[in-house]
């Protein structure tokens, strides 16, 4: 087979899983098990628990150890069998460990991925900057295709969704076994001391004020990444006006498929609030569409308005996606809720890439990975549990009524305020000129750190 779509097929699968749950998992929680939103904020803070200190250990792991195709195998294998157990889970305390094992084999295999694919890629002789981009790109539709699959298959408020990505887990961690081998590298480290060996080395960056300011933001920011994850689905599985549309039929085989295909067409002027309606991962999934076009945007932006100005169009761009969301509904304002969506690949691209080619160019050579993972650990880590946790707690006590009926409208304006607030203090106190990079001081290496699809 192929290099490029052994690796490609690798990339499609990792995403994959991670799609089958993650912004259905708020369905499942809320309108199945009706837990309450304290704890959930709780269980979304798992991932970030996760990246502050799992990717570093498995990468020392697989730098000394064993093969990382085979660390990566067995992760995914662990972490399909932790997806199995999910739907056995009976209350929120339990639900929360068992998600938390699950989080820590699956996040370090973010960055095991990259460097199996720049080992194959390397030894193939090909060229990492020309030929990796395309094969990540696979990921994104990965986690597109998954929520599909999940929405269509009516398992987007069942235990169902954790099985396809327990499935899709078990495949990639077979199929991981028969990819090149990636031995380990045989670094020593005996003579490092255990911040080196951590990783942790990159935190003298923080002296430099400059490089905290930016961190903080990258933290305070990481916050908001999560939010629509965690909280879109079942936000509009809340505002669901079934009684206004023609039932559809569940997906279950090609059949099915034709009906649906034929009530949607039989209906052409409601075709997109049938769907919102009975499948609103599929809305939420133009989100990670509009991922795929804004990264080729990107280049454009820079050169022409400068990375602070490009993270500044981020944090306006995060108030127009909750903005939006709080006046949006599935009857005449559902184009808000699309434009949202479209809005959410600005806001998660133009923040994540351009912050990780501000740390690229700003760093020196030796420190330059490191710092990275510092950047990851700030937004997924660090601002993921924060985020996580306390938008649970807040939400459960100001914005849910005794019945459990949240006041979607003023959580997605809470959230746009916050949004508003850390674009305002960003444009105030970070300073930085923008001036134009000589292209052999861009590394892309640091652009392919970021690992969300």
């Amino acid at each position: 087979m192929n290099t490029k779509l052994r690796l490609t097929i690798l990339s499609f699968l990792q995403f994959f899983i991670w799609g089958s749950w993650l912004i259905t998992i708020g369905a499942y929680w809320f309108q199945t098990k009706q837990w309450s939103g304290a704890q959930f904020g709780a269980i979304f803070s798992t991932m970030g628990i996760a990246s502050i200190f799992m990717p570093s250990l498995m990468g020392i792991v697989a730098d000394k150890y064993i093969n990382a195709e085979k660390l990566y195998g067995i992760l995914h294998i662990l972490g399909g069998i932790t997806l199995c157990t999910i739907p056995l889970v009976t209350d929120p305390g339990t639900f929360f460990w068992v998600i938390l094992l699950n989080m820590i084999f699956y996040m370090p295999t973010l960055s095991l991925s990259i460097a199996v694919s720049y080992s194959v890629l390397k030894r193939e002789g090909l060229d990492v900057v020309k030929d990796y981009p395309p094969i990540r790109v696979w990921g994104t539709i990965g986690f597109i295709v998954a929520m599909w699959t999940v929405s269509l298959l009516g398992f987007e408020k069942t235990a169902g969704q954790f099985y396809v990505a327990a499935g899709a887990a078990f495949a990639l961690g077979l199929y991981s076994f028969t990819l090149p081998k990636c031995p380990p590298q045989s670094s020593n480290t005996s003579s490092q001391g255990l911040m080196e060996i951590l990783g942790l080395k990159s935190f003298a960056l923080l002296r430099d004020r400059k490089m905290a300011v930016f961190f903080l933001f990258a933290l305070l920011l990481g916050a908001a990444l999560q939010l629509t994850n965690a909280y879109g689905d079942t936000f509009l599985h809340d505002l669901k006006q079934t009684e206004v549309y023609p039932p559809l039929p569940l997906v279950s085989d090609f059949t099915s498929f034709l009906q649906l295909l034929g009530q949607l067409l039989s209906h052409p002027s409601d075709t997109l609030h049938i769907l919102a309606a009975r499948y609103p991962a599929i809305i939420m999934s133009i989100s990670q569409i509009s991922e795929t076009l804004f990264i080729l945007a990107i280049p454009f932006f820079l050169r022409r308005f400068g990375i602070k100005q490009v993270m500044l169009f981020s944090m306006i761009a995060w108030v127009l996606r909750f903005g939006l969301f709080a006046y949006g509904n599935l009857d005449n304002s559902l184009w808000m809720i699309i434009l949202s969506c479209i809005v959410y690949g600005m806001a998660f691209d133009f923040f994540n890439i351009s912050g990780s080619l501000f740390v690229e160019t700003q760093t020196q050579p030796s420190i330059r990975a490191s710092a990275q993972g510092l950047f990851m650990m700030m937004t997924n880590g660090f601002g993921a549990v924060l985020g996580s946790s306390l938008s649970g707690l807040i939400i459960q006590q100001y914005f849910t009524d005794a019945n459990g009926v949240k006041d979607w409208p003023s959580i997605w304006l809470t959230f746009a305020g916050y949004s508003l607030a850390i674009a305002v203090l960003f444009i105030f106190i970070f300073k930085h000129k923008h001036t134009t990079v000589p292209a052999e001081e861009t590394q892309p290496e640091g652009l392919l750190s970021v690992n969300q699809a």
